[in-house]
């Protein structure tokens, strides 16, 4: 059994996977900005380094993995706040992490989503792979919401691809899993919203394997991604959206 750590952990995906690793015995450790083992608050560069040494506190002896859920829907009206949330608040942490998770030899999962594929503006998410977090937040607010969430699921994605062999080489294994649809608290939001309840509600009927995801779903993935019956999987983004993306991008894998 082992150790891991889950940001985002006190609410939904991150607390699914929070309840199905405890429920397989392992230890976890919750990082959230409320309601955590360590309360954090990741949209701000001391926040993360705050975290960072928490983190390296509580897992000095065993580390088996770090999963970053903690994110920022498309209805929060701060967008450079989903920013520095989704793509720093998880890129910093695990930057600052990186020798104490080669040390103990752990995993990684980020939390992407489905959405990562999406057209967005290109020069967003240059500046968020480019670690420019004053541009990256100033172009956000010129964006619409979903460009802004999406875009920073895409430069996620993209800089777990672009180090996942250097990260291998110390080894760490680091995935991802993309999310469809998810019923969530915050999802919930966004199904609720004035601006984008409606198509939502639409993109819920066309998930091909008819209803939506759920929770549990990802922490299913989650759990097998982290084990060691994905030991040979790295670098790898699994959707987890009820075969939205093939139906989306068919030709495209």
């Amino acid at each position: 059994m082992g150790t891991y750590v889950i940001t985002g952990g006190a609410s939904g995906i991150g607390a699914a996977i929070d309840a199905q690793l405890r429920s397989e015995g392992q230890k976890t450790i919750v990082v959230d900005i409320q309601q955590a083992d360590i309360v954090a608050d990741l949209s701000t560069a001391p926040g993360r380094t705050a975290a960072i040494a928490a983190i390296k506190r509580a897992t000095h002896t065993e580390l088996s993995g770090v999963v970053t859920s903690a994110g920022l829907g498309s209805h929060v009206p701060d967008k450079g706040l989903i920013a520095s949330v989704n793509y720093f608040g998880s890129v910093d942490l695990i930057a600052g992490l990186r020798p104490h998770l080669a040390e103990h030899r752990a995993s990684v999962l980020l939390i992407s989503s489905n959405s990562a594929p999406m057209e967005t503006n290109s020069a967003y998410v240059e500046a968020l792979l480019a670690h420019d977090e004053t541009r990256a937040i100033r172009l956000a607010a010129t964006m619409e919401s979903q460009p802004v969430y999406s875009g920073s699921k895409q430069a996620i994605t993209r800089w777990m691809r672009r180090n996942s062999q250097a990260y291998a080489a110390e080894s760490i294994r680091m995935n991802a899993i993309g999310p469809g649809y998810t019923r969530t608290p915050l999802s919930a939001a966004v199904e609720n919203d004035a601006t984008y309840g409606a198509a939502i509600k639409q993109f819920i009927e066309s998930i091909p394997i008819g209803r939506p995801g759920l929770p549990q779903d990802m922490a299913d993935a989650a759990s097998f991604l982290l084990s060691d019956k994905a030991g040979f999987i790295c670098g790898s983004m699994l959707f987890v959206d009820g075969g939205h993306d093939a139906m989306l991008r068919a030709d495209q894998f």
